[in-house]
């Protein structure tokens, strides 16, 4: 498989078979490395003080800045697959 069909096919494992156990910072890292790799650089503006979830996710996405879309899809793959191990899914 390519990397498109590896990071759609991890993207489906993540929603689907990823158990509740998942930390918040695992999905804050998801998140990220999803909206980098369809995306880009993060181009909206920061959330208010008001929206802390908001705020979150737009700081860990801000943090992958750069990164190309190629790069966040190989490494989003390869967390979805560290977190199946860590969390005992198949």
């Amino acid at each position: 498989m390519g990397l498109q069909e590896d990071f759609d096919a991890a993207a489906k494992e993540a929603t689907e078979k990823l158990p509740d156990s998942v930390t918040n910072d695992e999905k804050l890292e998801l998140y990220a490395l999803f909206k980098q790799a369809n995306e880009g650089d993060c181009s909206t503006s920061q959330p208010g003080i008001f929206d802390p979830k908001g705020r979150a996710k737009w700081n860990a996405w801000n943090k992958k800045k750069g990164m190309s879309k190629e790069e966040a899809m190989q490494k989003y793959v390869e967390f979805v697959a560290s977190l199946k191990a860590k969390h005992g899914t198949k």
